[in-house]
């Protein structure tokens, strides 16, 4: 079990992903801000709720899943405490977390397997960031 408070969300497109995460997640505590079903809704209407959570601090990382991942992260993305890297492989939920201390991950549901989004998460969760000269690059970001 991972020690870390996550908030998640999903469109309709990504529905089916985050119920097998809501119930295969191993966390201190999960909030699920919808949707709750797969009628078609507004990305925005779930991104800015999880953006909000993990901005605040009330929560420690974010999970966002769509059908390409595109539309949450560029929401997502406009919170300015905001890190959200759009991730199909482990290797780039790795270098997120470690080059760009991302905060959220986003999930392109279309366009990969279950498992594979599952180990995305799971490398998410347990990788650091780097700091050094990436705490320089990250601490430009803001506008």
């Amino acid at each position: 079990m991972h020690n870390l408070k996550i908030a998640i969300g999903s469109d309709h497109a990504g529905f089916a992903y985050k119920q097998e995460l809501l119930n295969t997640l191993q966390v201190k505590e999960l909030k699920d801000f919808g949707t709750y079903d797969t009628s078609s809704v507004d990305y925005p209407d779930f991104a800015h709720p999880v953006a909000s959570a993990v901005e605040s601090g009330e929560y420690d990382l974010g999970i966002l899943i769509c059908g390409s991942a595109n539309g949450v992260a560029i929401t997502a993305n406009k919170h300015q405490g905001i890190r959200a890297a759009i991730c199909w492989n482990e290797e780039l939920a790795a270098l997120a977390r470690q080059h760009n201390n991302a905060n959220i991950v986003c999930i392109p549901e279309r366009f990969i397997s279950f498992e594979t989004a599952q180990q995305i998460v799971e490398t998410f969760f347990t990788t650091e960031f780097e700091g050094g000269r990436h705490a320089n690059r990250v601490n430009k970001m803001h506008c």
